[in-house]
């Protein structure tokens, strides 16, 4: 792994500034940025979708900074992959079955995400997700990058981000996510 994609999918409001997601998405940027070569997409900001395309195929990695709207994408990360994530480019149909002619293969993927609902609401048979664990609640985000070949890496949840925010505790275990997943040194970050 040495090409990483940095895409941040939030779609800014004035209710919704997305400070907390631009801080997440800078702290990985930064601290892969010299280990890796880095690229990024800011989807708000607006996008070229054959640049876009080009980036997915240089891409080892492509880590998803997105805030959790009722449960899933905000409207304009979804229209992106919508666009960009284009017949024959990252799929084809295949004869070995559904979902089974990504052509993003050998390709891995992380979703880096902020939700205002609490981490005791996981793995919890009273929660609300009943007793699914993190990546169960996401499972249909990982879907889509498997339809196109890519493989998960685990992802990271930064949580309680609007009734109980705590950026410095965020970051550090952001930080601390990145380095086991990528498996850092102290010295390379």
């Amino acid at each position: 792994m040495k090409n990483v994609l940095v895409i941040n999918g939030h779609e800014y409001y004035d209710f919704a500034k997305g400070e907390l997601n631009k801080t997440m998405f800078d702290e990985i940027v930064q601290t892969l940025d010299g280990a890796y070569e880095v690229k990024t997409t800011v989807i708000d900001a607006g996008y070229d979708i054959k640049e876009e395309q080009a980036k997915y195929k240089w891409a080892d990695v492509v880590i998803y900074q997105t805030p959790i709207y009722w449960f899933s994408l905000p409207a304009k990360f979804k229209k992106y992959m919508d666009e960009v994530y284009e017949y024959g480019v990252f799929f084809v149909g295949a004869a070995e079955g559904y979902g089974k002619g990504g052509l993003m293969k050998g390709k891995k993927y992380m979703f880096s995400t902020t939700w205002n609902a609490p981490v005791t609401e996981y793995n919890n048979a009273e929660g609300f997700f009943a007793g699914k664990d993190f990546e169960d609640s996401i499972a249909h985000l990982h879907y889509a990058q498997q339809f196109i070949g890519m493989e998960p890496l685990k992802s990271f949840g930064a949580h309680d981000v609007i009734a109980n925010p705590d950026i410095i505790l965020y970051k550090r275990e952001l930080q601390a996510h990145l380095e086991d997943v990528f498996e850092m040194t102290a010295n390379q970050s």
